[in-house]
């Protein structure tokens, strides 16, 4: 279909707009770095993800099942991805290039041997033999010898070795981990050399008995493909096992920092079982990550972005309980511009220490390192509470800190659960429960957007809604009660709950909107995601537009949807904001501004694998305060042309070119906005508190001037002579006249 496109090749366009950042003019040139930096990584997990889960069907012996958007099998879609990152790869490196050049103003130089000094050289030498060389070994291999275990991302400096026979490889391990990566070359560091380039460079000295033909570094990109279910104890040491296990998976990329000799390098694809479709060439650093603490070394403001610190919810208050506020109306929270430990943190810490709340039920899925939420779920577990944890061990990358997080929990008191047998639960759903007057119970239910993550919650743009709402109580306690049994919800008086309570409700919702254009109404459907693939709700949003539904959509990642394409997707925009903060919000909205308007936020995005096949929550916004603020939320996004970028209807991404000559950053006018909110609140406090010492000064001024005319009198009554008359007065009646 003309409207659709394959699930990969449009990640990989998500991937180049990462890219567009670390050449845009208007971001900072430290920050352009940490930009370049990004888009590697994202390309590293998705190799090992989205390549090893099709590498492994295109070996499948069954017939292979081609791609419901493009047609293409497997295979062809493996091809295409290496076409479309070869053809990125220019790009890739002209960034890093110009960037470096740029940052040569601020003393910044990536230094070659060939520009070094003799003094330098000789230093670095030295450098090599003292803090390097005894740390390392290098391996020979051939056919004599089994081919050594390459660790997934690690880098190797690898030499084709003279032989009179065969083919012999010179290999060493380039990363060490007790050394630093980044060899200074001057006091300020900014003038370096990188520790594997040093150990290429003096790599003979590793094979004093062979000569050295050619060198090169080299990196492998493991397969991460793996999956996993079960429930119960057992399945936390099934757990441990797979992701020892995926350490171990077949490589499917190698990388190269330079051209390499093409029988040696025939030769190593050989031993790696790899084709040689699958090397790639780079003419920069094969690891980008050491970008990030090159920022650390100038701060030079024109460097940076402006600092920007998550501001105090000026919608709540410091001297009363959170739970209590909450209880008085709904409280929206936005993050990263509010602050997550003085919100979420803070409503957890006093729950875990209120002798009045008898339990917490909480979904997590990504933790921080050091994590405040363990603190104090373990602190309410000490202190008597009932806790019950559903903590989700397959989040991918994230096994190994779940892990260790739930014997943690474990240990404290903590009842873990690991949720349904098949499917992940993403869900980010709490509820507090506390007794009341009367004997009753009062509830406190909070659903987001976003992981209870401290690190990434001052990242991340996220949403939080927090309810006192009974309804929305007893649907979150449902989802619980599922979760403990290996169940599922499938009626709900207000949540959206996926894989049976969601995708059903959010299509009803879009039939609704049809059926009013079709009636000659004005249908509207929005919703801002991180993707789109699901086929059913692609389906319904074609035929939405069909119809004449007004359709916006801001869809930060992978879209499958085409917009503008005529008789199909021509009533459809979607744009895509990448910028400073990674957009991770998801709102769905349906129908025009007015009562019957439907909003909802949650966990889910509008993927087959949330609708379908994960626990995901979303929830109604029903005050109409906040309705109001999320409104105004999409509407500043629409207008954002700083960073958003518009799809056309060939698939290509451009940036929104309305109004370039007064730019508008919808990232930054949130953050000024919540400065601006709580700037706000202190001025009407300030005010209130001016106004009620008026208010007892003018209390006090009265009484000062009553008691000044009741001392006059005294005095004068003291002066004036006592007649019968004014005796008499005193007395209450006049004396009559003689």
């Amino acid at each position: 279909m003309e409207y659709l496109e394959n699930r990969e090749l449009s990640w990989l366009k998500f991937n180049k707009r990462v890219l567009e950042e670390a050449v845009d003019p208007d971001t900072p040139l430290l920050e352009r770095i940490s930009f370049s930096a990004i888009y590697q990584s994202n390309l590293d997990e998705f190799f090992m993800v989205r390549v090893g889960s099709l590498t492994e069907k295109a070996k499948s012996k069954k017939k292979q099942k081609t791609d419901k958007f493009s047609g293409m099998t497997p295979s062809q879609q493996l091809d295409a991805i290496f076409t479309a990152v070869r053809r990125l790869q220019p790009s890739v490196e002209g960034a890093f290039f110009t960037t470096m050049s740029e940052l040569a103003e601020f003393g910044y130089e990536h230094v070659s041997f060939d520009k070094m000094t003799k003094e330098e050289l000789a230093q670095i030498e030295m450098y090599f033999k003292r803090e390097l060389k005894p740390f390392i070994s290098g391996i020979v291999i051939n056919d004599a010898l089994p081919f050594p275990f390459l660790q997934n991302k690690e880098i190797y400096a690898i030499v084709q070795l003279g032989s009179k026979k065969n083919i012999s490889i010179g290999l060493i391990p380039a990363t060490i981990k007790r050394s630093e990566r980044i060899i200074g070359l001057g006091n300020d560091g900014k003038r370096f050399i990188l520790a594997e380039e040093v150990i290429l460079h003096f790599a003979h000295q590793m094979f004093k008995n062979y000569k050295v033909i050619d060198r090169a570094l080299i990196r492998v990109t493991r397969s991460a493909a793996i999956t996993a279910s079960g429930t119960g104890p057992e399945f936390r040491r099934r757990m441990e096992e797979l992701v020892d296990k995926r350490q171990k998976l077949e490589p499917v990329r190698l990388e190269m920092s330079d051209v390499f000799s093409r029988d040696a390098l025939d030769y190593l694809c050989k031993k790696l079982k790899l084709k040689n479709v699958r090397v790639f060439t780079s003419r920069i650093p094969l690891d980008l990550s050491y970008l990030f603490t090159l920022q650390e070394y100038d701060d030079d403001p024109k460097l940076h972005y402006t600092p920007r610190t998550p501001r105090k919810p000026a919608a709540l208050s410091d001297t009363r309980p959170v739970f209590s506020q909450v209880k008085s109306k709904d409280i929206l929270l936005s993050f990263p511009f509010e602050s997550m430990n003085q919100s979420f943190i803070r409503l957890l810490q006093e729950s875990a220490n209120d002798p009045k709340v008898t339990s917490i039920k909480i979904t997590l899925y990504r933790l921080a390192r050091n994590s405040k939420v363990i603190d104090a779920l373990c602190t309410a577990a000490e202190n008597g509470k009932d806790v019950l944890v559903m903590i989700e061990l397959r989040a991918r990358f994230d096994e190994e800190n779940n892990i260790e997080w739930s014997k943690h929990l474990q240990e404290a008191g903590v009842n873990v659960i690991y949720g349904p047998k098949e499917y992940k639960a993403h869900s980010k759903l709490l509820l507090i429960t506390r007794k009341a007057q009367g004997g009753s119970f009062d509830y406190v239910t909070q659903i987001g957007t976003g992981n209870y993550n401290e690190k990434t919650a001052a990242l991340y743009t996220d949403l939080m809604l927090l309810t006192a709402d009974r309804d929305i109580a007893a649907d979150a306690e449902a989802v619980f009660e599922a979760l403990q049994n290996g169940t599922f919800v499938e009626n709900t008086r207000k949540l959206l709950v996926s894989p049976l309570a969601l995708r059903p409700q959010v299509l009803a919702m879009m039939d609704e909107q049809i059926a009013i254009a079709r009636n000659g109404g004005k249908g509207y459907i929005a919703a801002k995601i991180n993707s789109l693939n699901d086929s059913a709700i692609i389906g319904k949003l074609v035929e939405a537009s069909q119809a004449g539904v007004k359709v916006e959509l801001i869809v930060r990642g992978l879209c499958c949807l085409i917009a503008g394409v005529q008789g199909y997707t021509e009533n459809i925009s979607v744009r895509s904001i990448v910028g400073r903060f990674l957009e991770h919000s998801r709102v769905f909205i349906f129908g025009t501004d007015g009562p019957d308007q439907k909003i909802y936020l949650g966990s889910a995005d509008y993927m087959s694998r949330n609708t379908i096949r994960r626990v995901e929550v979303a929830v109604p916004v029903e005050d109409e305060r906040l309705r109001k603020r999320i409104r105004e939320m999409f509407s500043v996004l629409m207008r954002d042309n700083a960073k958003a970028r518009i799809m056309l209807s060939d698939g290509k991404y451009v940036h929104e070119r309305r109004n370039p000559d007064t730019p508008f950053n919808s990232q930054e006018y949130f953050y000024e906005e919540a400065y601006r909110r709580l700037e706000d609140k202190s001025s009407r406090q300030e005010q209130l508190r001016q106004n009620r010492e008026k208010g007892a000064a003018g209390k006090k001024a009265p009484a000062k001037k009553l008691a000044a005319k009741t001392s006059g009198r005294k005095t004068a009554a003291k002066a004036a002579p006592k007649t019968a008359e004014t005796v008499s007065k005193k007395r209450g009646r006049p004396k009559k006249a003689q």
